[in-house]
């Protein structure tokens, strides 16, 4: 690979902001824990389909969200996503990666709806409400630009992710996992709400409106804490009255207490980065609790 190629590669990396996969790979894996631990079987394909269709359809909103902020002047050379402020790529290339990703994204629903004994109706329903999602976050309607970004986040990437993989394992609908992904949603609306923060003086004079905008330094400070710290204390209660295995997203908390005191001290441009990391390590741990909890501790698992 030649070195004007490598770069190009790279350019096209970065556009994907892989460092945000997380937050749709994690409520993957929880929804597919929760029906193994509902239902006794797992289906390794079908978790790598759902996998590969979460993924896909995040990165394409990404590239949509990359898209539509430049196009609209949200992007300027203060912003954090420099894609195409930079030129690094063109808009029609942006724009021509997001629709393969939605492809890609919908061949894997297909496959997925293939194998997964799930009815094929449900599944779509589920499926295409989170492909609306990432679309309409900044294109279409434009939900970020009204306020409306952050509800639109906290359902694509938590309820409708997390039920997905449950109906593509189990088959059978179930409100019992929209409530067990609320502590993982309110961290990855955290990822979102620390960038809106930070952004929120271009945002301003790009003329949008974010949650951030209108709660003001101090109540998006209020705000952050508590999408931090509600989940650890949903933790404390299922370790207290559940399971102890809840002890281990717990430990997590220590990071939750330095994203906190990088946003108190207006450390604000790798804050996003690491909340994010941050929501690895409590997905992943908070799906091992619940692969090592016992079936019967666990209310609507039996």
């Amino acid at each position: 690979m030649t070195r004007a190629a490598e770069k190009s590669f790279k350019n096209y990396v970065v556009a994907l902001r892989p460092w945000s996969f997380t937050a749709s790979l994690t409520p993957v894996l929880l929804g597919s824990v929760l029906a193994y631990k509902v239902y006794g079987h797992f289906n390794i394909w079908i978790c790598l389909l759902v996998c590969l269709t979460a993924l896909s359809v995040h990165a394409a909103g990404n590239l949509v969200n990359t898209y539509f902020d430049y196009v609209k002047g949200v992007d300027c050379k203060k912003s954090d996503d420099r894609t195409l402020v930079d030129h690094l790529l063109s808009p029609n290339d942006v724009a021509t990666m997001g629709a393969i990703f939605y492809f890609i994204g919908c061949v894997g629903f297909a496959l997925c709806a293939y194998l997964s004994p799930a009815k094929m109706e449900h599944l779509a329903f589920i499926y295409f409400g989170g492909l609306s999602g990432s679309f309409l976050y900044t294109g279409g309607l434009g939900l970020k630009y009204i306020a409306l970004g952050d509800l639109a986040i906290f359902l694509t990437f938590g309820p409708v992710t997390v039920l997905f993989a449950y109906m593509a394992q189990g088959g059978a609908l179930s409100w019992m996992p929209i409530l067990y992904t609320i502590p993982l949603a309110l961290n990855t609306e955290a990822i979102l709400h620390a960038n809106n923060t930070r952004d929120m003086d271009s945002d301003k004079a790009a003329g949008i409106v974010t949650i951030a905008i209108l709660a003001g330094k101090t109540g998006s400070y209020l705000l952050l804490t508590s999408l931090l710290f509600v989940p650890f204390i949903i933790l404390a209660v299922f370790t207290l009255n559940f399971s102890k295995w809840f002890f281990l997203p717990l430990l997590t908390v220590f990071s939750a207490f330095n994203c906190e005191r990088m946003f108190r001290k207006k450390d604000l441009s790798k804050l996003p980065g690491k909340i994010a990391l941050l929501n690895l390590q409590l997905g992943l741990l908070y799906v091992l609790a619940f692969l090592l909890t016992e079936k019967s501790l666990m209310p609507g698992f039996v």
